[in-house]
């Protein structure tokens, strides 16, 4: 984040603005609608700006002063905008302002900038504003566009309503939490569909009577296991995503990728509860203990697992403690990584012409050993997809090829998979693990083996800038990284 977005109160308060021509005057009518007094300083006003302006400046609300800008012309200002087109005069103006430490934005010079100034949808009282941090403002701009489409003006109504009644539903529910679920329900439910319908008195009765009905009892609580998918922000469920917003709390796995987590509920405290090979940061036990005591304290628990929490990801386990306990659960399924990774890696897992069946296995069990059944595994046309498989992948290698597989059976294996740090690195049962090692690749990773694999040139897609070929003729070699 190369910007914090903030927004200032400058309601009655002096704001400068160095500059007058067409940029100031759009600059000078959103410090208006903010309620700022402004003070002008240029020699001239433009036709556009003087004409904009006539009835502000004879109200008293601008005060133009026709000078070259000093720097004693920042007296009492709290927010300065530099809007001329003379780049030596906007870089005095920043230098004063900075200082003096007052925050400063100077028209088409992010480097001058203490601040920017974003593309705004306005439904007040809420605000959304859009920013590519002076990167891409025309992007900005035709995102706020997108955005003015998608949301009606009514959110003001709603925000007002919600506004004049805050303060008795405060003295209604003593739990923060039971304010929370009773606000969630009515603004996504009949009370906030009839301000949309523009039927204010009765949706006004109606939210008088929700909160007459409801109790001060203390919330019950619940836990969502919810499925992250394989890492990419874009592969979650909508559902997924609505019970997210909505936790108290949350605990999460190492293989929840970090751009997944930032899409969480802001304000929900956060409990690691990775596991790695040999590392636990909780036991199994304690994270089924934790979330049965955050639920009994009433709390909605988002347990946020990588992948899907039903394939190895020991969500019956908890699932099964929560249930014993008499605590409420939900269940929402995630992309497995076998699914979402052999996807974004161009690797179907089945094809009529090289396999008919898939088996999912875990690369360690749980006493840390590799020992699988063999003789299933190494079947003809048949995909198999290695969870957990990176540090004992020598010894998969090596069983399937002792236990029928051929050498050179084609063999996959791919690095956070559906990212754009995505890496492939295909080759076959015998070459995979120098390759793989030569590679330095790092959990997370999957294993992918079977002719399946060969479609892989020919089908893969999705192509972040990092894709490895190996073992494949040179005429087909494309995009290939030297370690």
């Amino acid at each position: 984040m190369d910007f914090l977005p903030i927004f200032i109160n400058i309601k009655n308060r002096n704001c400068l603005v160095v500059g007058g021509g067409g940029v100031a005057a759009r600059k000078i009518a959103l410090l208006l609608r903010a309620g700022a007094r402004i003070t002008v300083i240029s020699p001239e006003l433009s036709t556009e700006l003087s004409g904009q302006l006539h009835e502000q400046l004879h109200q008293g609300t601008i005060v133009h002063r026709a000078e070259i800008f000093r720097p004693d012309h920042l007296d009492d200002a709290v927010l300065v905008i530099a809007a001329t087109n003379d780049r030596s005069v906007n870089r005095q103006v920043s230098a004063a302002a900075g200082k003096l430490r007052i925050p400063v934005n100077v028209v088409d010079d992010p480097d001058s900038c203490s601040f920017i100034v974003p593309s705004i949808v306005d439904r007040s009282p809420i605000l959304i504003a859009v920013s590519s941090g002076s990167s891409s403002p025309v992007l900005a701009r035709l995102l706020r566009a997108h955005l003015e489409t998608m949301i009606p003006e009514a959110y003001g109504r709603l925000a007002i309503y919600a506004a004049n009644l805050r303060e008795r539903v405060k003295l209604r529910f003593s739990h923060p939490e039971k304010r929370r679920m009773f606000w969630e329900k009515e603004l996504q439910g009949p009370f906030a569909e009839m301000v949309f319908a523009g039927k204010d008195q009765a949706a006004q009765d109606y939210l008088e009577r929700s909160l007459q009905s409801e109790t001060d009892d203390a919330p019950q609580g619940e836990v969502y296991l919810v499925g992250a998918g394989p890492g990419n922000p874009d592969l979650l469920t909508f559902r997924a995503m609505r019970l997210m917003q909505q936790a108290d709390v949350v605990v999460y796995d190492r293989l929840v990728s970090p751009a997944i987590l930032d899409m969480v509920r802001r304000d929900a405290p956060r409990i690691y509860a990775g596991k790695e090979r040999s590392t636990h940061t909780m036991s199994q036990e304690s994270i089924n203990d934790l979330l049965v005591r955050l639920a009994q304290e009433g709390k909605r628990v988002l347990r946020l697992k990588g992948g899907d929490p039903f394939i190895f990801g020991r969500g019956g386990e908890e699932i099964e403690t929560l249930s014993s306990q008499g605590i409420p659960f939900q269940v929402v399924p995630g992309i497995t990584a076998a699914s979402g990774v052999a996807s974004y890696a161009g690797i179907p897992l089945t094809h009529r012409d090289y396999a008919q069946s898939c088996i999912f296995v875990t690369g360690h069990l749980k006493d840390g050993s590799v020992d699988l059944d063999w003789q299933a595994l190494a079947r003809p046309h048949q995909t198999i997809v290695i969870y957990m498989g990176l540090l004992g992948l020598p010894v998969l290698c090596q069983q399937l090829v002792a236990h029928g597989l051929p050498a050179t059976m084609p063999a996959a294996i791919v690095q956070q998979g559906t990212t754009h740090q995505q890496r492939v690195l295909v080759g076959s049962l015998e070459t995979l693990p120098d390759l793989t090692a030569h590679a330095g690749l790092t959990p997370p990773t999957l294993i992918i083996v079977g002719e399946v694999v060969k479609l892989h040139q020919k089908l893969a897609w999705f192509e972040p800038g990092s894709d490895i070929y190996a073992d494949a003729p040179a005429a087909n070699k494309k995009n290939i990284t030297k370690e």
